[in-house]
């Protein structure tokens, strides 16, 4: 019988099948709850209205920053021509502008905190890429990678400056509501990075302790996104910590699915490595689920995992070593085991909609870009 790696008291328990346990979750959304909601038009929209205000708070930075922080995001190439690239999903300005609208006031208001959160992830991004060692975003060179570790480390300190900037200018209450809301966020995301990083030299990290790392790294900033363009509508702190409540689980999905991509991810549609986070030794959620699910499958992964540790050439491993990995994860329930906590995070945060009193097209635009979430391929 395959153990939940959560303990009896974390999970309802599994229905027995076959001689096996397969965890059991929530439902996905019923068909009544799905909408017909265009995600691309609406990611859109969050894109267009936080790009010019995004760009001119940019244009802010002294040289070389401004020049480096625009080829992070994709408008310049490394030879410093316009170009076209690939400026991320695009998610957490749209959560933003959408949320404004909980209030009744028109998706602008929800502009400065949707380019604030932007910025606020964008330096995380500038920092974890070069902690991480990663040399590949959004099919292009990281920018540590292009103009050296000292510029990714001051853009993205340059980037938290201006998040805060942005919305302090404004001069109202709602904004230093905001303000105080991004803060504790960022503050979290920090802890969540922190914790990541310290997870790598273990050899063993509970599934609690992944969850509560990827709910600091991860799915503090979304809540924040959820919610900051209520406050600047002049929403209540109960409806702003509802709104925080179906962020921060949109949060663990969205993280659960990272997971999933950071090792059988397609390289072509997610932009990195192939088996990316087994590279970098990260306790991700299907590793942990692995290593605590037991049986031969999980116990065969702890001492591979545990030698991988100790070896001086992990670096120069082949695909197949890294493949044969990725197959004792899965034999173990790991990836089963997450796409399942992703649909149960996906469905606590979609109930929690039902305690805040909105436009029932809001609602169903929160309702969507939580399905885009769960399905998405990089």
């Amino acid at each position: 019988m395959k153990a939940d790696p959560r303990g009896t008291g974390s999970r309802t328990p599994g229905t027995a099948t076959g001689g096996k346990t397969v965890p059991t979750v929530p439902p996905a959304p019923t068909a009544d709850r799905r909408t017909t909601v265009d995600v691309t038009a609406l990611l859109e929209r969050g894109r267009t209205l936080a790009t010019p205000v995004l760009r001119a708070a940019v244009d802010r930075l002294a040289p070389p920053m401004d020049t480096v922080a625009a080829y992070h995001f994709g408008w310049i190439d490394a030879q410093g021509n316009p170009a076209d690239g690939d400026g991320g999903k695009a998610v957490r300005p749209a959560l933003a502008v959408l949320s404004a609208e909980v209030t009744g006031a028109a998706p602008e208001v929800g502009v400065p905190g949707a380019v604030a959160v932007e910025l606020v992830h964008n330096f995380s991004l500038l920092h974890d890429d070069l902690m991480d060692g990663d040399e590949q975003r959004r099919h292009r060179d990281t920018v540590w990678k292009v103009h050296g570790p000292a510029q990714a480390i001051l853009v993205g300190d340059a980037l938290f400056a201006l998040a805060n900037e942005v919305l302090l200018e404004l001069g109202t209450v709602e904004a230093g509501r905001a303000t105080r809301r991004l803060t504790k966020a960022s503050r979290s995301l920090i802890d969540g990075q922190a914790q990541d990083i310290s997870y790598e030299h273990r050899d063993r990290v509970s599934v609690e302790e992944c969850l509560e790392m990827e709910g600091n790294k991860t799915g503090a900033l979304l809540a924040c996104a959820s919610s900051i363009g209520a406050v600047l509508g002049g929403a209540d702190e109960r409806t702003a910590d509802t709104l925080e409540k179906y962020g921060y689980h949109l949060g663990l999905a969205f993280q659960a699915v990272d997971d999933l991509l950071g090792i059988w991810g397609d390289p072509d549609a997610t932009g990195k490595q192939t088996w990316s986070d087994l590279r970098q030794r990260k306790k991700s959620l299907p590793v942990v689920a692995a290593l605590a699910a037991g049986g031969a499958a999980s116990e065969r992964l702890g001492e591979i995992l545990t030698a991988d540790a100790k070896a001086s050439d992990f670096a120069n491993f082949s695909e197949e070593e890294f493949a044969a990995r990725a197959a004792l994860i899965e034999e173990a329930g790991g990836r089963e085991w997450t796409a399942d906590e992703a649909r149960r995070q996906h469905t606590i945060a979609i109930e929690a909609l039902d305690a805040v009193d909105m436009p029932d097209r809001v609602r169903d635009r929160f309702t969507a870009l939580a399905d885009f979430v769960v399905v998405r391929k990089r």
